[in-house]
């Protein structure tokens, strides 16, 4: 389910952001924006909740630059009976501005923002979105390693808090890619807008110095 062609464009853009972030949360003091990021997100949450046919968009045809990239593709649906989807994406410049802005932010944090970016794949680009999840794994993949080297260069990281968490991370991410291939695709939005509530609300309360 995951598009390797639609991850790219959007990841390598988002990967020089996110080394942009990283840098530049050693300089800046962080806690009104983090508030101000933390409402943006639940708003993306309510905006993703009440969206209506964002499961499975219908796209008529791509823009010239997701034409060009062949940001389309096909996958089955598992919880319907094998389906069969087809898609494809548009609004592909857009796209791409708002998933740099949402690493950058995210890095910037270190909040884990980059789970803003399924709303983004599945409202602004309008993929599928079970697609826009599990592209958006493969895209926080690669941008958030480009920001830890950064974090990593200068002392930040804690090696015996970030191996254990590896093993944490990859566990359940083999787990949800399990469930993703399952569930419907209902489901699987309910559960997404309750992540991104509360990684908004983590968010806002520590801008509000409620969270330390």
């Amino acid at each position: 389910m995951a598009s390797l062609r639609l991850a790219m464009p959007l990841a390598l853009v988002a990967s020089l952001a996110s080394v942009g972030g990283a840098l530049l949360s050693f300089a800046l003091p962080t806690r009104v924006l983090q508030g101000a990021l933390g409402a943006a997100i639940i708003a993306i949450a309510v905006l993703m909740r009440r969206a209506k046919g964002s499961l499975h968009p219908h796209v008529s045809a791509g823009d010239a630059l997701a034409t060009w990239l062949a940001l389309h593709g096909r996958f089955v649906e598992a919880s319907q009976s094998q389906k069969e989807v087809h898609w494809r994406t548009h609004r592909t410049v857009p796209g791409i501005a708002v998933s740099a802005l949402i690493d950058f932010l995210g890095e910037l944090f270190g909040l884990g923002a980059g789970c803003a970016n399924v709303p983004a794949l599945n409202l602004l680009l309008d993929a599928p979105f079970k697609v826009s999840v599990a592209t958006s794994g493969l895209l926080i993949s690669i941008a958030n390693s480009s920001g830890a080297w950064v974090y990593v260069h200068k002392g930040a990281g804690v090696p015996l808090i970030a191996v254990p968490s590896i093993v944490g991370v990859m566990t359940g991410a083999c787990l949800g890619a399990h469930l993703l291939d399952r569930l419907p695709a209902y489901a699987v939005r309910q559960a997404a807008v309750a992540l991104l509530v509360a990684a908004g609300l983590r968010a806002l309360l520590a801008g509000l110095g409620i969270w330390q």
